[in-house]
C-alpha cells in the first residue's frame, strides 16, 4: 500500500504562487493551457440553482481526491467539480497499480485514500487556493463554481458519526478554513484577509458498490435530502440495459468480445422497474422536502480481469472510457423515454474533446471527465473542451447554452411539432429560426419548453449516432502507447514529460542535472577505495516523484515508452522523515536544511542512512559505516565500514538533491524550505 501524505497548505501556497511567478505555470499547468471565458459566449448553467461558469468538471475520482488536483481541475476549466467517493472505512488496503489506461480504462480503485478528516482538510484547502486564484484573476469571466461531494457506499455507513460529522464539515467548514487561514505564508499574508466560502458543498452523488440493493439506494437518498439536507444525484449502473442489449452493443457493435461482464452483476444490479420506482419516489420527495434530485449516467462496468496488468488475483475490474460513452448514452436515451427532462441528469463516461459539445447539447450538467484526463496532456485538455464548446457555439452563432442546445443539431424545426402551443405560434417560431434571430427573445415564455423538446430530440438524435460511430470500437481505440523495451533507470530516460502530464496527482517533475559523469567508486572494508570508470550523464533535465502524493497507481507506466514505471525507477522525494519512515518498502530520500547545507535521511536499496553535504564534504553513516566524502576527491574517501559502500551512488544522491531544490527549479521540496 503506498499512503498519500497531503502537502500542507503553505507549500501548496509557495509552490503555486512562485511558479505562476517564475515560470506562468501552475502545478505544472503551464498560463496558456488555463481555460478562457470567450467574448459573447456564456458557457454558464444551474446545478441545483447553483451557477457553474461552465458544465465542464472533473469526475469523481484520482482528479478529486489532493487539493492540487482539484485546483488543476479548477484552472483547467472545471467548474463542477465532483469530489471522490468517500465512507466510512477510511483506512483501505488498495492494490497496486490501480490504473490502466492503455487503451479504453480499467481500475480497480473504488474509494478515497484518505482518512475523512484529510479529505475535508484537502476540499477546503483546495477551495481556499481556488479563491486565492480569483483575486489573482486567473479566471476572468469563468469565476463561479460548484463543488458536489460524493458518499458511499452503504446506509449504515452513511449514517455512522465519522461520515455525518464529514458531511457537517463540508456544509459549515469554517473551523478548519480558519484553522488554515492562519498558516498562509507570510509573503501571500494578503490572501489572509479573503473571503472564503464557508459552506464547501450542499449536494451530493450518490455512489453505491455494483449489486446495492435498490432499496438500500432508496433509503441513502432519502437519508441525505430528508436528515442532511442536501440536494441529492443518485449514480446508475450501466447494466440497466440489462444482459442481451449491453453484450450486444459492447460485443457486437463495439467488438469488446473479450470484455464479460459476470452474471452475478446483472442480478444483483438494479433494474429498470426498479429504477422506475425509485426515481419517481425520490422526485416526490425531493418535491415535498424542496430539494434537489437527479440522476448521473453512468457508473463503471464491473467486468472480468483478463489483462495481466493488476496484481494478481484480481477477478475484477472496472470499466472506463470510449465503450462506457456508448452505453451510457444509450441508457441517457432510455431514461429521457421514460421520463422526459423532468430530473436533470449529470453524465461522465468516455468523455473527451471530440464527444463533450454533442453531450453538452443534450442538456446533460454537468459533463465530466476522468479517463481522458489520465491520458495525453491531462489536465491540460480541459481547455480544448471549453475552446472546442466556443468553437461551435460560434459556428451556430449562440450565445449560451440554452440557444446552442436548439441549433446544435439542427432540430429546433422539427421540435416545435413537440410543443403544446397553436399552429401560428409554431410558425412564428420557425420563422424567427430560419431568419437567425435571437431565438430566446422569439420564443419569450415558450423557450424553455422548446429548448426542453430540442434537447430531447437531440438525446434520441445523438443516441443513434453514437451506436454507429466507429471511433468508439475496439478496432480503433485499440492501439497501446509506443513502447521502445529499453529498462527505465534512475538517470537518462527520454524524458518526454508524458508521465508528468497523465499523473493526477502532480506527483511527476523534471530537474536539470549537470551533466558531469557519474562517479564510480567503492570504498571495501579497511579504507581501500576501487574507483571505476565514470559514466556519463546524458541528458539535462531528468524526472523526479515527489513521493508524498505518489500512490504507485501505475498510470506513468502505462504511459512511458520505456519498461520498469517512473514511480518505481525515478529518484522519489518524500516531504519528510515521516513520510519517508512510513514508507518502508520504498527507497527515496527526504531533504532537510542545515546551517551548513542539506541533510539527506535516505533509503536505498532497502538500507537507510543519513548524508550530511556541506557543499564541498558529504559525511554519510549508516548501519554498519560512518565515512567522509570529499566531493572533489572521491578516491580520498576515508572512514569505516564493514561492508562495500557505493561512494558514487552516496555523491550522485547529494547531486540529486541539490538539483531538486535548487533555487532556479521550484518543486515542493524547496517550497518546503521557504
Amino acid at each position: 500500500m503506498a499512503d498519500l501524505t497531503p502537502i500542507p497548505l503553505p507549500v501548496l501556497v509557495n509552490r503555486m504562487f512562485r511558479e505562476l511567478e517564475a515560470k506562468k505555470s501552475a502545478f505544472h499547468l503551464p498560463r496558456f493551457k488555463f481555460a478562457k471565458a470567450a467574448a459573447g459566449r456564456d458557457l454558464s448553467t444551474s446545478i441545483f440553482g447553483r451557477r457553474a461558469a461552465t458544465p465542464f468538471g472533473p469526475a469523481a475520482g484520482p482528479h478529486t481526491q489532493l487539493a492540487q488536483n482539484i485546483v488543476l481541475s479548477w484552472l483547467a476549466g472545471g467548474r463542477v467539480i465532483e469530489l471522490k467517493t468517500v465512507q466510512v472505512l477510511d483506512h483501505l488496503e488498495i492494490a497496486r497499480p490501480c490504473i490502466d489506461m492503455e487503451t479504453v480504462g480499467f481500475n480497480i480503485e473504488w474509494s478515497q485514500e484518505l482518512s475523512l478528516e484529510q479529505s475535508l482538510e484537502e476540499y477546503a484547502k483546495a477551495t481556499m487556493l481556488i479563491e486565492m486564484a480569483k483575486a489573482e484573476g486567473l479566471a476572468p469571466g469563468l469565476e463561479d463554481t460548484v463543488i458536489d461531494m460524493s458518499v458511499g457506499y452503504d446506509l449504515a455507513g452513511i449514517r455512522s458519526d465519522k461520515v455525518r460529522t464529514f458531511i457537517a464539515g463540508m456544509k459549515d467548514a469554517s473551523a478548519v478554513i480558519e484553522r488554515l487561514r492562519k498558516q498562509i505564508p507570510e509573503p501571500y499574508a494578503r490572501f489572509r484577509d479573503l473571503v472564503y466560502p464557508i459552506c464547501i458543498s450542499d449536494s451530493v452523488t450518490v455512489s453505491t458498490f455494483h449489486g446495492c440493493p435498490p432499496g438500500e439506494i432508496e433509503a441513502i437518498a432519502g437519508h441525505l435530502m430528508a436528515e442532511e439536507g442536501l440536494d441529492v444525484v443518485v449514480k446508475l449502473n450501466p447494466t440497466l440495459l440489462g444482459k442481451a442489449d449491453l453484450n450486444t452493443l459492447l460485443h457486437d457493435k463495439l467488438g469488446y468480445a473479450d470484455l464479460m461482464v459476470p452474471d452475478a452483476t446483472f442480478e444483483k444490479d438494479a433494474k429498470w422497474e426498479d429504477v422506475r420506482g425509485i426515481v419517481n419516489r425520490l422526485g416526490d420527495l425531493a418535491d415535498r422536502l424542496g430539494r434537489g434530485f437527479g440522476v448521473k449516467f453512468s457508473n463503471t462496468l464491473l467486468v472480468h480481469n483478463h489483462k495481466q496488468f493488476f496484481p494478481a488475483g484480481t477477478g475484477e475490474m472496472y470499466l472506463s472510457g470510449p465503450p462506457l460513452h456508448v452505453l451510457a448514452i444509450e441508457l441517457v436515451a432510455r431514461f429521457r423515454a421514460e421520463f422526459g427532462d423532468r430530473f436533470p441528469i449529470s453524465f461522465s463516461a468516455g468523455i473527451d474533446v471530440g464527444n463533450f459539445a454533442d453531450t453538452v447539447a443534450l442538456g446533460l450538467k454537468p459533463v465530466s471527465v476522468c479517463t481522458d484526463l489520465l491520458k495525453g496532456a491531462g489536465y491540460g485538455k480541459g481547455g480544448d473542451y471549453i475552446a472546442d464548446l466556443t468553437d461551435r457555439m460560434a459556428e451556430v452563432e449562440t450565445s449560451d447554452l440554452e440557444s446552442y442546445a436548439l441549433k446544435a443539431f439542427g432540430l429546433a424545426g422539427v421540435a416545435l411539432d413537440d410543443l403544446n402551443i397553436p399552429t401560428e405560434r409554431k410558425t412564428a417560431l420557425a420563422t424567427a429560426l430560419e431568419a437567425g434571430e435571437d431565438l430566446r427573445a422569439a420564443a419569450g415564455s415558450d423557450f424553455d419548453a422548446w429548448v426542453s423538446a430540442v434537447q430531447l430530440r437531440n438525446t434520441a438524435h445523438y443516441a443513434a449516432r453514437v451506436r454507429d460511430d466507429r471511433r468508439y470500437s475496439r478496432s480503433e481505440i485499440d492501439h497501446p502507447p509506443r513502447r521502445t523495451g529499453i529498462p527505465l533507470a534512475l538517470l537518462d530516460c527520454e524524458t518526454c514529460g508524458k508521465c508528468i502530464n497523465v499523473c493526477p496527482n502532480d506527483a511527476i517533475f523534471r530537474y536539470p542535472l549537470p551533466q558531469d559523469p557519474v562517479v564510480t567508486a567503492t570504498l571495501q572494508p579497511g579504507a581501500k577505495v576501487v574507483v571505476g570508470e565514470a559514466q556519463p550523464v546524458t541528458r539535462a533535465q531528468q524526472i523526479g516523484i515527489f513521493a508524498d502524493v505518489c500512490n504507485r497507481c501505475g498510470n506513468c507506466d502505462v504511459t512511458c515508452p520505456e519498461t520498469g514505471g517512473p514511480f518505481a525507477r525515478k529518484a522519489n522525494l518524500f516531504g519528510s522523515v515521516a513520510s519517508l519512515d512510513d514508507a518502508p518498502d520504498r527507497d527515496g530520500l527526504a531533504i532537510e536544511q542545515t546551517p551548513t547545507g542539506l541533510r539527506l535521511n535516505v533509503r536505498d536499496g532497502g538500507q537507510r542512512f543519513v548524508i550530511d553535504d556541506d557543499g564541498t564534504l558529504l559525511a554519510c553513516s549508516g548501519d554498519g559505516f560512518d565515512v567522509a566524502i570529499d566531493l572533489a576527491k572521491p578516491e580520498a574517501t576515508s572512514g569505516t565500514a564493514d561492508q562495500p559502500v557505493d561512494v558514487g551512488r552516496i555523491i550522485l544522491l547529494a547531486r540529486i538533491a541539490r538539483a531538486v531544490t535548487a533555487p532556479t527549479i521550484i518543486t515542493y521540496a524547496n517550497a518546503a524550505f521557504d
